[in-house]
C-alpha cells in the first residue's frame, strides 16, 4: 500500500539521519548548535518571519553536512585508494558545508543582534508564546533530543529500538501539550491512555526494553512541561 511504502521510505531516511549523527562528529555539533540557536530565538521572542529564516538556515546547515557525508561515503566506495580527484571531491563538499555554515552564522548574527543588545540593556526576559506554538516547538526539541541521545548511545534504529524510545517521547510530549491546551481532565486522561498504549506496544513487540520506553516518556513529558512552564502566557 502507498502508506506502508511511504512509512518504509521514511524509516530509511530517518535511519540515514541517525547513522550520520552517530558517525559524524560535526553533524552532532550542528545538532547541538541548532538546539541552542532555536531555543535562544524562541526565548528572545524573535518575530515569526525571523524565526522562519533561522529555522530554514538551520535546516540548510544540517542538510549540507549530510550531503557532505554522503559524498564522502560515495567517494570511498568508488575510489577506495588514495586519489587526488577523490581528495578534491571531498574538499569541495566540505567547502560547501563551510560556506553554508558561515552564511548562516552571518544571518543569525544579523537577526539576533538587536535582541541580544536589548537583553544586555533591559535584562533577560523570557518571551511568552501561544500554546500551539509552544506545543510545536516542544515537539521539535523532543525530536532533536531523541536524535542526539540515540547518537550518543549508538544503538538501535529510528523506528526499531535504541535509547530512548522516540515513539514514547513524542506520544507523551503530545499528552502534556494537550493537557495544557485543553485544560480538560478527561481529554488529558484519554490522551495519556493513548500515549501509554503507544509506549506499551513498543515493549510488547520487543522493539524496546521497558527502561528505554520509560526514558523516552520521561524525556518527552519533562521537556514539554518545561517549555509550557517557561513560555506560557
Amino acid at each position: 500500500m502507498p502508506l506502508n511504502a511511504w512509512i518504509k521510505s521514511a524509516s530509511f531516511a530517518i535511519e540515514g539521519i541517525l547513522h550520520a549523527a552517530k558517525t559524524q562528529r560535526h553533524l552532532r555539533y550542528h545538532f547541538y548548535a541548532a538546539f541552542i540557536v532555536l531555543f535562544l530565538s524562541f526565548a528572545l521572542g524573535v518575530s515569526r518571519m525571523e524565526f522562519l529564516v533561522i529555522s530554514v538556515s538551520v535546516i540548510l546547515v544540517l542538510a549540507a553536512e549530510m550531503f557532505n557525508t554522503a559524498v564522502e561515503a560515495t567517494v570511498d566506495i568508488v575510489c577506495p585508494q588514495p586519489s587526488e580527484k577523490a581528495r578534491v571531491a571531498k574538499d569541495v563538499a566540505a567547502g560547501a558545508v563551510l560556506i553554508t555554515s558561515c552564511g548562516v552564522a552571518v544571518v543569525g548574527i544579523i537577526i539576533l543582534y538587536p535582541y541580544l543588545g536589548r537583553l544586555f540593556d533591559q535584562g533577560f526576559q523570557v518571551a511568552k508564546h501561544a500554546g500551539q506554538d509552544i506545543a510545536l516547538m516542544a515537539l521539535v526539541f523532543v525530536l532533536i533530543s531523541v536524535v542526539l541521545f540515540k547518537a550518543k548511545f549508538g544503538k538501535g534504529h529510528p523506528l526499531a529500538g535504541g535509547m530512548p524510545s522516540g515513539h514514547a517521547a513524542l506520544a507523551f510530549s503530545v499528552w502534556v501539550s494537550i493537557t495544557y491546551l485543553t485544560g480538560n481532565f478527561f481529554v488529558s486522561l484519554l490522551t495519556f491512555v493513548l500515549a501509554f498504549a503507544v509506549a506499551r506496544s513498543r515493549v510488547k513487540k520487543k522493539i524496546h526494553e521497558p527502561f528505554e520506553v520509560l526514558a523516552g516518556g520521561a524525556l518527552g513529558s519533562a521537556l514539554t512541561f518545561i517549555f509550557f512552564k517557561l513560555f506560557s502566557q
